[in-house]
């Protein structure tokens, strides 16, 4: 039955005394007729809400890949005259090296200044490259992308010279490396005693030539009592004692510690606008196949990640997964070193064709590097679980 808004009775389209009337007969569109286009407008403004409204997330994405071997030039982009060599050791005998030892990054897209929509983090749900992550897990509160960039240039310098180190100290070369504070937390049992600049040289009678080897003894004194610190202020000698607080499950001194080298020859990193402290290990492989008469990869293509101190022992980053499918789709490598820390985010995530082994060393990863080289069967080697 059809309705006419005027309340008239309904007419076959005849006149009254049955012949053909003028009037047209007009049929109003069937229910399901409206709710599909209720339905599409609907759709519409959700598409328009998706594609506008910023989401409290951003997205990590595979990012450029940069040849420790080669120039500061990243893989696969078009041949620049103007490309730097990454690694130079100007007044050092240095030796050809061969195939690749690439460093691998991760871009992040949105900024607390600049978010992605919510289009966009649908579409990386999908994608198994992709990862989605809270804005706050990547930028603090209150932090702004400039602070953000500034910190993580830091850490890059930072992890070079610790990558410098572990290279020579690998190679048997011997310099002064000393732990130095750095920063000092305000309120802090350490504030009173110490200041920014003091060498810590023993921990209870423990030497300190490392940050890992600090916190180990910082760790084993525990709370609660006094840990007695020989320091070294403007070149006197001192012992302080310091009672370690607990901050975040951690048991701290409440300072920030750091390295100081003096390296007996110069090595040169040349690598702009990446920041943080993951290619610390390629680094280091970088640095000691310059040095090294033999081919380190037997002029394989291999990728890794992972942070590195000056004793070699290498540490968990962030993004690995993204830095997987970045080195085997864009640097091409059939082999990749990770963090065996990072074993949690790899297993199960592996692309297919990659051969991925976990090292905790980096004698561990110059294991691995034999291995492929010589052609040796690399079934030995340790790997993260299967998932």
């Amino acid at each position: 039955m059809t309705l006419f808004s005027d309340d008239r009775p309904e007419r076959d389209g005849s006149a009254p005394d049955g012949s053909a009337g003028d009037e047209p007969v007009r049929v109003a569109p069937p229910r399901r007729v409206i709710a599909g286009w209720v339905a599409i407008g609907v759709a519409v403004v959700l598409a328009l809400v998706l594609a506008l409204v910023p989401a409290p997330f951003v997205i990590e994405q595979p990012g450029p890949v940069f040849n420790t071997l080669g120039t500061d030039q990243q893989v696969g982009a078009e041949p620049s005259g103007d490309a730097k060599e990454l690694i130079t050791i100007p007044g050092q005998k240095t030796y050809p090296t061969s195939g690749s030892l690439d460093l691998l990054t991760v871009s992040v897209v949105g900024n607390p200044e600049q978010r992605p929509s919510w289009l966009e983090i649908a579409g990386a749900w999908f994608q198994p490259s992709k990862a989605v992550l809270p804005l706050e897990t990547v930028f603090p509160p209150g932090t702004t992308t400039e602070q953000s960039n500034a910190e993580n240039a830091a850490l890059m310098v930072d992890s070079q010279q610790d990558a410098i180190a572990a290279a020579l100290n690998q190679l048997g070369y011997t310099f002064p490396e000393n732990v130095a504070v750095k920063q000092l937390i305000t309120g802090t049992p350490a504030s009173k005693e110490l200041k920014v600049g003091d060498e810590i040289t023993a921990v209870n009678g423990t030497t300190i030539t490392s940050i890992q080897g600090l916190r180990d003894a910082v760790k084993a004194n525990g709370t609660g009592k006094a840990a007695e610190l020989a320091i070294v202020r403007d070149g006197v000698a001192s012992t302080v004692a310091i009672t370690p607080i607990e901050s975040q499950g951690q048991v701290v001194l409440g300072i920030g510690a750091g390295m100081d080298y003096t390296f007996p020859f110069d090595v040169k990193i040349q690598l702009n606008n990446v920041g943080g402290p993951s290619a610390g290990q390629m680094f280091a492989l970088g640095i000691m196949d310059k040095l090294t008469p033999e081919s380190l990869n037997g002029g394989k293509r291999v990728a890794g990640t992972g942070t590195i101190d000056n004793a070699g022992e290498i540490g968990p980053i962030g993004g690995i997964r993204q830095k997987m499918y970045a080195a085997r789709d864009t640097g091409k490598a059939s082999y990749f070193l990770a963090p065996a820390s990072n074993c949690d985010e790899v297993t199960g995530h592996i692309p297919s064709g990659l051969h991925v082994f976990a090292v905790k060393t980096l004698a561990d990863s110059l294991k691995v590097l034999q291995a492929v080289r010589d052609g040796g069967s690399t079934a030995g080697l340790p790997t993260c679980p299967a998932g």
